[in-house]
């Protein structure tokens, strides 16, 4: 079958596969993984493979079957994913939940789930112990289930148009839905992605690797895996990201691509300023689902030896997958409208602008941005209303806010629950400030009590407030309130590192 047709993801089928045709393909993992130690500090294909099927044959043992719901709940590393094909390979439905929720947050996915399997580790014991609508019988450690038999059992696979997969929304305006992807839906979207992975010129790379950091709850993640191994790629999943973690994983073991969210591209912008050297060989950056600065995107580009390194934007959404996209060089980047998000990828995706009720506007008019995906998601786990809300016919209102112009291209304003007043684009504010004083890490416009524009911002590692700077940046703009400083961790964000502005929103409100 062609690399390139559509096929339909079951996520074990897909790694098993992958580890018949390339079994030595090496996997390069930063620290070892909690429910799969004996794979260390590098495995492969196979023996990553083999580790995934013990798992499922213990995960039997504890009482998981076909249709059952199993949350993942635990540390943010590449096991998580491992521990989601080991519950595919059952016939069991893995709920992917980010390990920073609180236990209230849990006990409403365990009421919606009706009791579901939950998997846990350290990271998140205490907060389980503190939800009191799950059976004891069904929530299972890390520890258990390394010590449970693991008896053979065979495969079972679920229809492909069945709920075989959930994520979650981001919970930037509340409780997070509960996303249901199927192997139809996620089929579409490995089929985008791979004809983006066609891109990568592997003929001129001393290494094939590609490294990420990512949220494995994020539905990115799966349909990243299943498609750089269904290509065969060498893979480093990198848990940590701290500066001189990252500098460190990236000289021992230099990529050709690297990628992760686009709040962690603007931390790590300092780090690629500070250590080039690091960052030099990579030919091929990939940001997830979300709008990302000129500023940011140069700073790594400068790093290349390749004069023709690219920035590849997408953005997208969870419900729909990657949508559109844009690729830059150091030379475009002189010329990029940093809300221009791009164009969609052939007949697979594509945007259109709408107003309220779903009527399309005419070009350069802004208004609501609507999707069209083969991959998009099934529904919102019991919350299907919610869902259906947002749908018109064949398309998806994303929330977002923008317009479409002449060419094609797609503008991110805002989201719609953002929109302020005076200001046409937050979005656009916040990109222009951090692009122009190097002295910011975080800038992020949010409404006051009385509906004025406050910024938030934070500073760079090892800068001062140029105040200065700040006011003559700001003197032709639309009227700013003096900006609050904070440091960049204490800035409230979800599990892909968004930022939850709604919750900065309340403080002022309350």
């Amino acid at each position: 079958m062609d690399l390139l047709s559509y096929r339909p993801l079951n996520l074990y089928t897909n790694y098993q596969e992958a580890a018949q045709t390339y079994p030595d393909v090496p996997i390069i993992h930063d620290e070892i993984l909690g429910a799969f130690p004996e794979l260390g500090y590098q495995s492969t294909y196979r023996s990553s493979h083999e580790a995934i099927v013990k798992r499922a044959y213990q995960l039997a043992a504890l009482g998981v079957k076909s249709g059952d719901k199993i949350i993942l709940y635990k540390s943010s590393k590449f096991d998580t994913y491992l521990l989601a094909t080991a519950a595919s390979y059952l016939g069991a439905v893995p709920v992917m939940i980010s390990y920073h929720f609180p236990a209230a947050t849990i006990e409403v996915f365990v009421a919606r789930l009706e009791d579901p399997y939950i998997l846990f580790d350290e990271e998140t014991e205490a907060r389980i112990a503190l939800v009191k609508n799950s059976s004891a019988n069904k929530q299972i450690t890390v520890r258990k289930l390394l010590l449970a038999p693991a008896q053979p059992v065979p495969q079972v696979k679920l229809p492909e148009d069945h709920i075989s997969y959930m994520t979650h929304t981001s919970g930037t305006t509340g409780i997070p839905k509960l996303i249901c992807h199927s192997a139809q839906s996620m089929g579409w979207r490995t089929k985008w992605q791979k004809t983006i992975f066609t891109k990568i010129d592997r003929q001129q790379a001393a290494s094939d690797l590609v490294a990420f950091h990512i949220s494995p709850v994020h539905s990115r993640f799966n349909i990243g895996i299943s498609s750089l191994m269904a290509m065969g790629f060498p893979m480093m999943p990198l848990a940590g990201a701290t500066g001189p973690h990252i500098v460190r994983m990236l000289t021992e073991y230099p990529p050709i691509a690297l990628e992760t969210h686009p709040n962690n591209f603007v931390q790590w912008r300092f780090v690629a300023e500070e250590h080039p050297e690091a960052f030099a060989g990579i030919r091929y950056y990939h940001s997830t689902f979300d709008a990302i600065n000129n500023q940011t995107m140069a700073s790594f580009l400068a790093t290349a030896t390749d004069h023709e390194a690219i920035f590849l934007q997408v953005y997208g959404q969870s419900e729909c997958g990657p949508m559109i996209l844009k690729a830059h060089t150091l030379e475009s980047l002189k010329e990029n409208n940093a809300r221009d998000m791009g164009v969609g990828l052939t007949d697979l995706t594509k945007a259109r602008i709408t107003d309220a009720k779903g009527n399309e506007l005419p070009i350069n008019t802004d208004g609501h941005i609507h999707f069209l995906s083969k991959g998009r998601a099934l529904t919102y786990y019991k919350e299907d209303q919610r869902f259906a809300d947002n749908v018109y016919d064949a398309w998806w209102d994303s929330g977002d806010y923008g317009m479409i112009d002449e060419t094609g291209h797609l503008y991110l304003k805002d989201r719609q629950v953002d929109l302020i007043k005076s200001i046409e684009s937050n979005l656009a504010l916040e990109d222009l400030l951090l692009d122009q004083l190097d002295f910011l890490a975080e800038v992020v416009i949010v409404r006051d009590k009385e509906d004025s524009p406050q910024p938030i911002i934070a500073l760079a590692p090892n800068r001062d407030m140029d105040w200065d700077a700040w006011w003559q940046a700001v003197v032709d703009l639309p009227r700013l309130n003096e900006p609050l400083l904070r440091d960049y961790e204490d800035i409230p964000r979800t599990a892909t590192m968004k930022v939850q502005r709604l919750q900065i929103e309340k403080e002022f409100k309350a």
